[in-house]
């Protein structure tokens, strides 16, 4: 029994010398990684500043400051490494490098895609947060770009979040990024309608919305259609995207309206579609009931 309390007594005097002897490099550790994540913090504030004034970009500003703060924690890890003695493990993490790049490399290729695929993108810049983009069949705006994915907010409310390796490599279309962005509508006119006078009501119309762009991309109608009951006349207007206070689907509905209303107002009767029936004479009827 005395032995197994000298036993005792004597791993506890040696855990007790090394909790002494490693309480100073863990107190450093901490500290080490309290100021990595201090300097963390002001680099991003520091970055967010200037970037917001040098770069017209927030996706690519927050993507910079991703990586400077990812840089940082991982000079963070290297130092605590060699504070509590595993220097030799951080260089040995260095040394082997080449052949831990392509064993990693293999297992996470569809990872590292994606994140090259978020560096490009960010300096290519093909979209900014705010435009409407049409990517892997889901159209919406987006919303982020992160390291990984590019989130986009559909018009249905859905959260869309597409790998960026997809993006690089598939057709992407972007329907705001010169700030404009064109609309329409479809009006059916009857046959024996006075067209040249109805397109130039439609474009009266349409000028006097204040929101709809009257210069640069002025309103437009073409004959888009020749169905069996209707003339169709296709109704274009452009909007400006950068103006965050427009509300494309507001001012559709008030265009839609105006013009409709000037159209009755001028005497244009506007068609639905016709349905022919035809019925069958009363004598071949009674034939085939016979």
């Amino acid at each position: 029994m005395t032995d197994f309390l000298n036993d005792v007594s004597t791993y506890m005097e040696t855990y007790y010398q090394l909790l002494v002897q490693l309480f100073p490099k863990i107190l450093l550790s901490i500290i080490v990684l309290a100021v990595s994540w201090l300097i963390s913090l002001f680099i991003k504030n520091k970055l967010r500043h200037i970037l917001t004034r040098k770069i017209d970009d927030p996706l690519l500003a927050k993507f910079i400051i991703r990586v400077v703060k990812t840089i940082v924690y991982i000079i963070a890890v290297l130092l605590i490494l060699k504070i509590v003695g595993l220097g030799g493990a951080a260089t040995a993490i260095w040394g082997t490098a080449g052949v831990g790049a392509f064993i990693i490399g293999f297992a996470f290729k569809d990872i590292f895609e994606h994140f090259l695929a978020g560096i490009l993108l960010a300096f290519d810049r093909p979209f900014r947060i705010g435009d409407i983009v049409e990517l892997d069949g889901n159209k919406g705006t987006v919303v982020a770009l992160t390291i990984r994915s590019t989130h986009i907010k559909t018009f249905d409310g859905q959260d869309v979040y597409i790998p960026n390796g997809k993006i690089i490599k598939n057709a992407l279309k972007n329907y705001t990024i010169d700030g404009f962005m064109r609309h329409e509508f479809i009006v059916g006119l009857d046959y024996g309608s006075n067209v040249p006078k109805a397109i130039d009501i439609i474009i009266g119309e349409l000028n006097e919305i204040p929101e709809i762009l009257k210069e640069e991309k002025a309103p437009a109608v073409i004959i888009s259609d020749l169905t069996p009951s209707t003339l169709n006349l296709l109704v274009l207007f452009w909007l400006d995207t950068f103006d965050k206070n427009i509300n494309a689907g507001a001012v559709k509905v008030e265009a839609v309206d105006k013009v409709l209303s000037a159209l009755d107002k001028a005497g244009f009767y506007l068609p639905s579609d016709i349905i022919e029936i035809k019925r069958k004479p009363e004598k071949l009827n009674s034939e085939f009931a016979a």
